[in-house]
């Protein structure tokens, strides 16, 4: 048995189907619910809910099969984000992360795959993506790094960090994986949304990275096929850059249906004759609403087929086609920001109070939509230069 498959862990390796893992997603979403005002509390993902994704096999999915996956692909761990977004977004939006993760860490060299699973299965790293804060210098054998990294969503619950820096390529980057040895947590996350996200800042002071542990994310599933030799799972025969994202799309499609759900039920609760449910303007709301958040989904989901299909026939991925991927990402947050804002417009005083879980709902979405991966503006222009045959602006 090789160390892959854990011959000193002692885990058994139980495959799940789709099925099964999408029941146990629905499963949680009340759990993550009724945990949602105690997470926003702790500006972290409580153990016991950490405990509860790891239990689940749900994270597995992002994992290759020799390190504790299971044989479904990673449009399943997008449907897992769509469920769990709609009990807790943080949650969802960890979880997603995490498992995206896992994945992207089989484009790494082997070396590097087999000591972060060295701990098991149920490793988990976050990362810091924004190169501006971090340097890096060439060393015997790999490289030595320091810095300061924002955002780092789910820091605390993950044993390792991959932080980006600058090269080697001229305007590329290099993504670096250290363990929790090599990095300090510094508590700066006070938001208004996505509170129980814990996204961080990492510090880095003269850490020694060995050049094994660093991948250019550029390169992988396009040039260097390190992942489609060791694993044969498709996912890795697309480009990382065309399937990375889509996880921070994912939760956003649940907190929209969290807050049609949490709506309806609301307004169920009033019907009758000259009740709040009889009112024209909001079944307009709703059924506007929920029309977005379905067209949010089905637009998620028919872009990754897409690349999956391409994938297997082996067909090249065009920079319209890149360009056209990052704007249906933010397209996706965009619909759903939109739903959230009619509903909670529609919702009367009492939306405000912080024992209605749809002001949750609104400040989430809002949060996690200004991700940078996620913004609509810069996104919609580079597709429309692409689509026009212009260059890419500066």
């Amino acid at each position: 048995m090789s160390p892959g498959e854990f011959a000193t862990t002692g885990i058994a390796h139980s495959l799940l189907t789709r099925e099964e893992l999408l029941r146990r997603a629905g499963e949680l979403v009340p759990v993550f619910k009724e945990r949602a005002a105690r997470t926003e509390e702790l500006r972290q993902i409580p153990p016991e809910s950490v405990q509860d994704l790891l239990a689940s096999g749900l994270i597995r999915i992002g994992n290759p099969r020799r390190y504790g996956g299971h044989d479904v692909e990673v449009d399943t761990a997008f449907d897992v984000g769509f469920e769990l977004g709609r009990g807790c977004g943080s949650t969802g939006w960890c979880y997603s992360l995490w498992t995206a993760h896992n994945w992207w860490l089989g484009h790494f060299p082997e070396q590097a795959q087999e000591e972060f699973f060295a701990t098991g299965p149920d490793t988990l790293f976050s990362s810091g993506l924004n190169p501006a804060g971090g340097k890096v210098e060439p060393a015997s054998g790999g490289f030595r790094v320091s810095g300061r990294w924002g955002f780092s969503s789910g820091c605390d619950a993950a044993t390792w960090v991959m932080v980006a820096v600058p090269g080697p390529r001229p305007n590329g980057l290099s993504w670096l994986l250290l363990p929790r040895s090599d990095y300090q947590i510094l508590d700066t996350w006070f938001a208004s949304g996505m509170r129980g996200t814990g996204s961080k800042d990492i510090v880095i002071k003269d850490a020694f990275v060995p050049a094994h542990r660093a991948v250019d994310p550029d390169r992988c599933g396009a040039d260097d096929m390190t992942g489609w030799k060791f694993h044969g799972r498709l996912s890795y025969r697309a480009p990382l850059r065309c399937l990375a994202g889509w996880d921070l799309a994912a939760p956003l499609v649940g907190i929209a249906q969290g807050a049609i759900d949490e709506f309806t039920s609301r307004l169920q609760r009033t019907s009758g004759p000259g009740r709040t449910a009889d009112s024209v303007a909001l079944q307009l709301r709703l059924a506007e609403a929920s029309a977005e958040v379905d067209a949010a989904r089905s637009l998620h989901r028919l872009d990754i087929q897409e690349i999956l299909d391409r994938a297997a026939r082996g067909e090249p991925f065009t920079e319209l086609d890149r360009a056209r991927y990052r704007r249906d990402k933010a397209f996706v947050a965009r619909l759903c920001v939109r739903a959230v804002d009619r509903l909670f417009e529609a919702s009367g005083a009492r939306a405000v109070l912080d024992t209605e879980p749809i002001q949750r709902c609104h400040r989430d979405v809002h949060g996690a939509s200004h991700h940078a991966a996620l913004s609509w503006d810069l996104v919609a222009e580079q597709f429309g230069r692409q689509a026009l045959g212009l260059p890419p602006s500066p």
